[in-house]
């Protein structure tokens, strides 16, 4: 297997597992690790969007590493949440945390400051040159309000080579997705980050997806997934409305506001969040609740 292709299948977006004094739980952390590696994720996303990242301190970012890293053991690649507004600090925390037991870096276009084309070209040229680990780059317009275009995209992947491995794509704009497949160098990867399309996205020749649901559903995300990579698409579609329902409640009030209210329920974890973000409404949980008893 290339390099690249360990980006293939299903990833998962890890929660931050919390106790109810808001701590982190790292005993909670360390099992849910090892329980998504042994329902089939293929590999793990640490320190992303899901896991509420921008209220962890860098003391906390570095241990929640650590503890994967050693629950993993080596099973599974880890990609690690590397990305910014300022590139210098981007830069500097890929430095920081170095390379040791860590396979790629995650990296979302620029929020806030919303740089032109050329801007981001240059800003994650100059996070990949300072890197021995290849990028994931990470496109979420929604989050952001800056559009990582298909042209840019295919720049970075033709210009950069294997310093880039592939892209997370949750635009949603399916016209967008099609012209970075259609042109991309054969060994750089598309992969959906969103789990309400990653089926029609593997129905295009896309690879994966980098997942939220898969936290709570890690066996029934997984073999979705590969059936439809092995293009057993009858049975990937079963599979897909089985969970459709189930994805749409829990984005309802946010991410990770919802999957979180689903692993309490499954029996994954405490159902904790650190402000701004708050739990589910009754009704809200009420729901998934129901939801799951259909699963």
């Amino acid at each position: 297997m290339s390099e690249k292709r360990k980006y293939e299948g299903s990833g998962v977006a890890m929660v931050t597992p919390f106790g109810n004094d808001g701590a982190i739980d790292f005993a909670v952390l360390e099992r849910h690790t090892d329980e998504l590696i042994k329902h089939g994720i293929d590999y793990l996303v640490v320190l992303g969007t899901t896991a509420e990242t921008p209220t962890l301190s860098k003391e906390e970012k570095i241990e929640i590493i650590d503890v994967v890293k050693k629950s993993a053991g080596g099973r599974v690649p880890i990609v690690i949440g590397a990305g910014g507004n300022s590139t210098s600090d981007v830069i500097d925390w890929i430095r920081e945390i170095g390379s040791n037991g860590i396979d790629a870096y995650l990296s979302v276009a620029p929020y806030y400051s919303k740089p032109s084309q050329t801007g981001m070209i240059q800003h994650f040229s100059a996070i990949a040159s300072s890197s021995d680990l290849p990028l994931i780059l990470y496109n979420v317009p929604g989050r952001t309000s800056s559009n990582l275009e298909a042209a840019t995209v295919l720049q970075l992947a033709h210009e950069l080579g294997n310093k880039v491995a592939a892209v997370k794509e949750a635009s949603g704009n399916m016209q967008q997705i099609m012209e970075i497949q259609k042109d991309k160098p054969e060994d750089f990867l598309v992969i959906s980050g969103d789990d309400a399309i990653a089926l029609p996205m593997i129905s295009l020749g896309c690879s994966g997806v980098i997942s939220v649901i898969g936290n709570a559903l890690p066996e029934l995300l997984s073999q979705m997934i590969n059936d439809a990579l092995a293009g057993n698409y009858e049975d990937a579609r079963e599979k897909h409305y089985n969970m459709l329902p189930m994805i749409s409640a829990i984005f309802k009030e946010g991410n990770p506001t919802g999957v979180k209210a689903l692993m309490e329920i499954r029996g994954f974890g405490k159902n904790n969040l650190r402000l701004p973000l708050i739990t589910a409404t009754s009704a809200l949980y009420d729901k998934i609740r129901y939801l799951n008893s259909l699963l």
